[in-house]
């Protein structure tokens, strides 16, 4: 045991040391997507390069509020209609994996858009402006993949979502669909027959909707924007010298990844909750047998859910013995029982930490998953669409949360499993325990995060195929 203490604290020692060599870096990050979620998800992340001395212009809807040192912001407009239409109909609407795949498609260009329709980032890519790095969303976004070439630097992926079949093309990674699920399927890691028949469908269908249609609307898009470029898109899209991988095995499953490739997951989450709002504490507190916390996320607004559903919803709330805060996007909500505070907006990890805060209701984004896992917390999934799914199936395995279907389900159907959860404590035993072995690393993620992209930065891209093709035969 002290030999295993003085070998961990060499190797810190070693990455502190690392670090702190490392010299300041010019760095472009790209995150166009309208879905503050997959912000926030790196927002920890380039502050922290900032706050080392690095020197980070963001790309990206959500400017800082207050302005940081060595920190800009080009702030692209947010087509908040066309994205707002995209989530009501995602609601509406039960999809088969194909328009699941059209839906993301329409994502996907609207953030690529967003970007090179924006003056000031036109403006940066005609300057001579320098990067030693590019850091930018790995999800399907091959068209602005071209920075790297176009900046002559190396690049690092940040997958928000995970990865997946197409995004572990990026690196050369592999998945085996024996025991790789498609992260927008319903399968776990240990399938069956029939289950892995389904896993090889999902993963070929993505696979050809990508290389049929999405790529080629990105060829389009690489070809209006970098006019002079001479690479082959089939070679930008695999110009990654590192992937940072929103995920962990202790809740994900145990995959084969490539060096290159490094889980990250929680590297948003602050290890010291923030006290919370007066009234907020207050009414938590209230609550002498817990309380309850309910959201479904960025992109999808419980203001926006059928009458029918929002009724049903209330009905279960208001039968509860405890109190809910609920993420609700309007001032007002008719006919809202007492037990229910509702808010546009809740410091989610704080919230979570809250030790009378006993169950999330959450729609089981990846984002929020992480987040109860950290804080080890059960939940009540009610998933929605794509990845969703199978991190709900993924809980209600590992034992800490059960799942209801959001498409149709009664308020007895819903008040049912919240007392279930609250009643049977090994839903949050489970969940201590699977939060446990979800810290147990040897690194916190942020500090991993940090140390290999500064690792990039050390070593101008590192990338072993690169490296080797250099060697004299």
């Amino acid at each position: 045991m002290r030999l295993l203490k003085l070998v961990t604290l060499a190797f810190v020692l070693i990455v502190v040391f690392a670090i702190e060599c490392t010299k300041s870096a010019k760095i472009l990050a790209v995150f166009p997507f309208s879905g503050p979620s997959q912000y926030i998800c790196v927002q920890a992340y380039l502050k922290t390069l900032a706050a080392r001395g690095h020197e980070v212009t963001t790309v990206s809807m959500f400017p800082q509020k207050t302005p940081l040192k060595s920190f800009r912001d080009i702030v692209l407009r947010k087509e908040e209609d066309e994205h707002e239409d995209m989530i009501i109909e995602a609601i509406d609407v039960e999809k088969s994996k194909l328009n699941e795949l059209r839906f993301l498609g329409d994502y996907v260009t609207l953030g690529a858009l967003a970007a090179f329709q924006n003056e000031e980032f036109h403006q940066l890519l005609h300057s001579n402006e320098h990067f030693d790095l590019i850091i930018i969303e790995a999800l399907f976004l091959e068209s602005l993949y071209a920075l790297g070439d176009h900046f002559k630097a190396p690049m690092i992926g940040v997958c928000t979502f995970g990865s997946n079949a197409v995004i572990d093309q990026y690196v050369d990674n592999i998945s085996p669909t024996a025991y790789v699920p498609a992260p927008n399927g319903k399968h776990l890691d240990r399938m069956n027959f029939w289950q892995r028949l389904d896993n090889l469908y999902i993963n070929t269908i993505e696979l050809l909707y990508n290389h049929l249609i999405l790529i080629p609307e990105q060829q389009r898009l690489y070809e209006k924007y970098f006019p002079n470029a001479t690479a082959d898109l089939s070679e930008v899209r695999r110009d990654f010298s590192l992937l940072l991988l929103n995920q962990h095995y202790s809740f994900n499953y145990a995959r084969p990844l490539v060096p290159n490739a490094i889980e990250v997951a929680g590297m948003h989450i602050d290890h010291k909750p923030k006290k919370l709002p007066a009234d907020m504490e207050a009414f938590i507190n209230a609550s002498a047998h817990g309380a309850i916390y309910f959201s479904l996320g960025s992109n999808v607004k419980s203001a926006y859910l059928p009458k029918r559903k929002l009724d049903e919803i209330l009905n279960a709330f208001a039968k509860l013995p405890v109190n809910v805060l609920w993420k609700f996007e309007k001032d007002d909500l008719p006919g809202k029982p007492r037990n229910v505070y509702i808010s546009k907006w809740f410091p989610q990890p704080d919230i979570l930490a809250h030790p009378n805060v006993k169950l999330f209701i959450t729609h089981g984004g990846m984002h929020s998953l992480l987040e109860v896992v950290h804080h080890g917390k059960p939940i009540v999934g009610m998933p929605v669409f794509y990845d969703q799914h199978l991190n709900v199936a993924r809980a209600v395995a590992k034992g800490f949360g059960v799942s209801l279907n959001f498409r149709d389900f009664t308020s007895d159907e819903l008040r049912n499993d919240i007392l279930e959860v609250l009643n049977n404590p090994k839903y949050a035993a489970k969940a201590k325990e699977i939060s446990a072995s979800f810290h147990d690393r040897p690194m916190k993620p942020l500090d991993t995060a940090i140390y290999w992209t500064e690792y990039v930065l050390r070593h101008k891209g590192a990338i072993p195929s690169k490296v080797t093709s250099q060697i004299p035969q």
